[in-house]
């Protein structure tokens, strides 16, 4: 199994790091490494969506996914909220256990009122080695930051 991931510590509430995550159309105003999202009729479990990937290099990519997870933050039994958005790659190659991916993002509210955002990828399947994971570790390194940039701005 392959692994990307990052983590960032905003000084922002959650609901802001949500609003900012949800707002797929707002994504070019801030998101370096994903800065086109095509999701007609916005965010919803089983809806498809499109993610524009612009890789450091200046390269770009679209990849289908379709979104599995939705769990808008909510108290737990700490007093403290969490939520998490994910979705899985969406084409053929998924289809035939070739390549399969499940990427969640993740917030968690902190003591402090601050939030922890985590995103993570796992791919598997036969030709899951034929995926560019550092350049998937940059953009995930470089979107963290701009997300704790924009909320925090």
């Amino acid at each position: 199994m392959k692994t990307a991931k990052a983590e960032v510590r905003i000084n922002a509430p959650i609901d802001t790091v949500w609003a900012v995550m949800m707002d797929l159309d707002g994504y070019p105003n801030w998101n370096p490494f994903t800065p086109k999202v095509e999701c007609p009729g916005g965010p919803k479990v089983g809806a498809p969506i499109k993610l524009h990937v612009r890789w450091s290099d200046g390269k770009q990519m679209v990849s289908p996914e379709k979104i599995v997870r939705i769990d808008p933050p909510q108290k737990g039994a700490n007093g403290l909220s969490r939520g998490v958005y994910g979705y899985n790659f969406g084409t053929i190659l998924s289809t035939l256990n070739l390549v399969r991916s499940e990427r969640l993002q993740i917030v968690e509210e902190q003591a402090d009122g601050s939030t922890v955002y985590r995103t993570t990828i796992q791919l598997t399947g036969l030709l899951s080695g034929l995926t560019p994971l550092p350049k998937v570790q940059d953009g995930f390194d470089r979107q963290a930051a701009a997300l704790k940039q924009r909320c925090e701005g």
